[in-house]
């Protein structure tokens, strides 16, 4: 019994004087009984009540002493929690560094095919091998023709076979300058539908460029821009994603200016070559394009510290060794590395990256009103 007493009395002094209370009032010891009893019972009660007024600051005085403290500073929540609370959260921070990057814009484009393209090549190297056939027939048609010219000069070979052969000279002739008209042919077909660049790349005999198309080291891609909008002369790599996910994106080289669009889009289009395996021909990718004139500075912050709340982004800020205040993010946008702020938030302050989740549970919970307030 004296245990039981003890424990309610370290844990909930209020509830244990109820019960104890209760177990008195409900205590019946029969219809005779002598006037001690009753004196002693009374007296118990009265004990009990004066008990129970002493241990309720008690109470009071816990619920004053909590780990934890919210209130309201210029409109900001602020959360104090004591060093034994900032232990047991295993709230952890980062010290914010200035960072800078360009301004960017979005854009959207497609992987791909470039099987009309090697078809193109292919016609291309078969005319070049016609051509070298036709080359070499001319080569020996010349010899011919020029011994027979000896021949009938010095009465040996009759004039019909030095027309015969010249017949001959001018057929091969006429298959050089058609295999060469076929090989123009090819490459202004490519030029008009590929561009320059590619055409180079596709018809060229040391062709490790293209060659990583067909091996699917590269994926070839075409970017169309927004209307209002110009690709400038310095950008040379851009960003690309499949899912639009800008934290995932990788890098896209440029490889020349389109010569045709490939979607409703009505802005400049232009080809670029990626290594992302996750690309692969006949997907949708978003391109985030830098606007070289636009560049913008404030600071990257950890992927970890950015947490939502009714529909806002928010971050928690280490304000003093036991204070942590709750920043709303108006501007934000996906990096590589977390997420870049260009206001908001400055260089030089501690953002909490690990526990921001809980510093907000705990927010919330300093918010809901006592059962003593009116």
């Amino acid at each position: 019994m004296h245990l039981l007493y003890s424990h309610y009395l370290t844990t909930n002094p209020s509830d244990f004087l109820d019960r104890l209370l209760k177990a008195l009032v409900d205590f019946q010891p029969g219809l005779f009984f002598d006037i001690n009893s009753l004196v002693m019972n009374t007296l118990l009660i009265a004990c009990f009540f004066a008990l129970n007024l002493f241990l309720m600051p008690w109470s009071v005085a816990d619920d004053e002493n909590s780990s934890s403290k919210v209130q309201n500073d210029i409109g900001q929540s602020v959360i104090r929690l004591d060093t034994e609370a900032r232990k047991l959260s295993g709230i952890e921070t980062l010290i914010l560094r200035p960072a800078s990057r360009f301004a960017e814009f979005t854009a959207y484009g497609k992987a791909i095919n470039i099987h009309p393209l090697l078809a193109l090549r292919n016609r291309y190297l078969l005319a070049l091998t016609e051509r070298s056939s036709a080359k070499a027939k001319f080569r020996q048609a010349e010899q011919n023709i020029n011994r027979q010219q000896d021949l009938y000069r010095h009465g040996v070979s009759s004039k019909r076979n030095l027309q015969e052969q010249q017949a001959q000279w001018q057929s091969y002739k006429a298959q050089v300058d058609a295999t060469d008209f076929q090989s123009k042919a090819i490459i202004d077909e490519a030029l008009i539908s590929w561009g320059k660049e590619l055409t180079n790349w596709a018809i060229s005999n040391d062709s490790k460029k293209f060659d990583a198309f067909l091996s699917g080291r590269q994926t070839l891609l075409q970017i169309t821009l927004p209307a209002n909008k110009h690709l400038p002369d310095t950008i040379q790599t851009i960003y690309i994603e499949a899912s639009g996910n800008r934290s995932k994106a990788h890098k896209a080289e440029l490889i020349s200016m389109a010569t045709r669009i490939e979607s409703a889009a009505q802005g400049e289009s232009y080809y670029f070559r990626t290594g992302d395996k996750d690309i692969i021909t006949g997907m949708n990718v978003t391109a985030w394009i830098p606007e070289q004139n636009e560049q913008m500075t404030g600071v990257i912050i950890p992927k970890s510290a950015l947490i939502w709340y009714m529909d806002q982004a928010f971050v928690y800020l280490k304000t003093a060794e036991d204070t942590f205040s709750r920043r709303t993010l108006e501007h934000y946008s996906a990096s590589a590395d977390g997420y870049f702020i260009p206001d908001g938030i400055k260089p030089g302050e501690q953002i909490v990256t690990k526990g921001a989740q809980m510093l907000l549970s705990e927010e919330l919970r300093g918010q809901i009103p006592s059962e003593d307030d009116d």
